[in-house]
């Protein structure tokens, strides 16, 4: 496991237009997972135990995120030659056992991670209605260990603010996990 953090936040950089399959056995594109007040796209695995740790707070948070007017889309890109707990099919069990109310997208081509500068799962892009990218930290303090009693939701607040005020939080928290398991180019 190769521990990677999220760069600072590129203001305004716009959200990159994508068409990938979902678990559910249709096509997503960048506009079916846009909401009304806001969109985050993550880049999650089934594999890294960073994931593994918040999958249930992401599902909740998510739920949390939709009452407000942001929908959030998933999209795994590692290699799953190399890593199979990243297989289809288990994409497909692990959206289904946590019941995810996001579409949980295969890059398998890797070129959307690399449009987005995805580098580590989990990794969190927070966009405003206007598709400008304000949020780029992390879902919240605990990393890998079960979170604290009344622990600050960093994801939550920030796009709460965005999507009251159009503009992400200024101060930003880095998100932290495994690296994105790029395919070997020969």
């Amino acid at each position: 496991m190769v521990l990677k953090e999220t760069p600072i936040c590129n203001f305004g950089e716009k959200a990159y237009d994508f068409k990938l399959p979902g678990v559910d056995g249709k096509e997503w594109t960048l506009a079916d997972c846009t909401g009304e007040r806001g969109t985050l796209v993550m880049f999650i695995c089934n594999h890294c135990p960073y994931v593994k740790a918040i999958q249930a707070r992401l599902v909740e948070d998510t739920l949390t995120l939709i009452e407000k007017g942001i929908n959030s889309v998933a999209i795994m890109s590692n290699d799953p030659s190399d890593y199979p707990e990243d297989s289809f099919e288990n994409m497909q069990k692990i959206a289904r056992d946590f019941n995810y109310p996001f579409p949980y997208l295969f890059d398998e081509s890797q070129e959307i991670a690399k449009a987005y500068g995805a580098i580590c799962t989990p990794d969190f892009f927070g966009y405003n209605k206007s598709l400008e990218l304000q949020y780029r930290g992390r879902l919240d303090a605990s990393g890998m260990k079960p979170p604290k009693k009344n622990m600050r939701r960093d994801l939550v607040e920030a796009m709460t603010e965005i999507a009251n005020s159009d503009r992400g939080p200024r101060e930003q928290i880095p998100s932290m996990g495994c690296s994105i398991k790029w395919k070997n180019d020969g």
